[in-house]
């Protein structure tokens, strides 16, 4: 599998699966979630409002993914995921590592051959750049089905950096 590394727009990116760092909620945010809800249009929220009625009553759990209709954004799905707020006394690595894997696994489920992920977790939930990369990283290393190429799309020169330094 093809690890790519760039700075720019995840709503901007033509790949099979987008992935939004999404809050429990699945009812848009701010940050990367405020983004996608807003490009990707009301289907987006429509398919994320379907999920809550249908069985996700009360919202995402950390770590866990699920994939709606990518409404106008150029990808042709996305799949959402929440990350877990960074704490200065509990490990929560493998949360963040669950994420990058079950949105993975949700995309190969898809038949998803390009998956684009932003930085999990490391705008107002405070996860330190250098640690989440690592973290991303490693946990997308292993092939997941039809999955060939994973690009972290990152906002900033700083989350670049973080990411292409570990790359």
């Amino acid at each position: 599998m093809e690890i790519e590394v760039v700075e720019g727009d995840i709503t901007e990116q033509a790949v099979d699966v987008v992935v939004n760092a999404a809050n429990s909620s699945l009812l848009g945010g701010g940050g990367v979630d405020g983004a996608i809800h807003r490009r990707g249009g009301p289907e987006v929220l429509a398919a994320c409002r379907a999920l809550r009625a249908a069985h996700l009553g009360g919202g995402l759990g950390v770590g866990q993914a699920v994939a709606t209709t990518a409404g106008r954004l150029p990808a042709k799905w996305v799949v959402h995921t929440v990350g877990p707020v960074h704490s200065a006394t509990e490990d929560r690595s493998e949360l963040l590592a669950a994420c990058h894997r079950n949105s993975l696994l949700v995309a190969a489920e898809l038949g998803a051959e390009t998956v684009a992920f932003p930085a999990i977790s490391t705008g107002v939930y405070r996860w330190p750049l250098e640690s989440a990369a690592e973290i991303a990283l490693a946990a997308v290393r292993e092939p997941v089905g039809p999955v060939r190429l994973v690009r972290f799309v990152l906002f900033g020169a700083a989350a670049h950096r973080a990411f292409a330094d570990r790359l």
